[in-house]
């Protein structure tokens, strides 16, 4: 049995992860979260989003969408790991097909026009171009 305090103060990842340290034997387990609502009664909604996950599934990779989706990707090009996504026009999750063509593409494009390609690397990225010469 593991009992987890303050539940809705953990992310979903830490969440899991220690879930995951109980019922590694043959013998039955649980894990109990327990969470303490705010001064209002209530416990914030990123966090009830999390403890519904948790109690939802038990699926790593469910978890991870989930956490992606409750807590945003952050900048792929920068130091900030959560939050609004630098993407303006796509999903991570429903545009993939998109962002596999985008890939694809944006070699050719270096080829054909370096300094276009440059140029669109600065209106997208702004200051964080520099991220790109690492």
């Amino acid at each position: 049995l593991m009992v987890i305090e303050h539940a809705e103060r953990f992310g979903l990842s830490q969440l899991h992860q220690l879930r995951g340290r109980v019922g590694r034997g043959a013998a039955a387990s649980a894990c109990v979260l327990l969470y303490a609502p705010n001064e209002a009664g209530r416990v914030g909604e990123t966090a009830r989003a999390r403890l519904k996950a948790m109690a939802e599934t038990g699926d790593g990779f469910e978890i991870a969408r989930r956490d992606l989706e409750i807590r945003g990707p952050g900048e792929f090009l920068g130091a900030k790991q959560s939050g609004a996504p630098l993407l303006r026009f796509a999903d991570l999750d429903d545009d993939a097909l998109l962002l596999d063509w985008a890939r694809e593409l944006a070699p050719r494009m270096l080829d054909r026009d370096p300094e276009l390609a440059q140029r669109h690397v600065e209106r997208w990225l702004g200051g964080k171009a520099q991220y790109l010469k690492a």
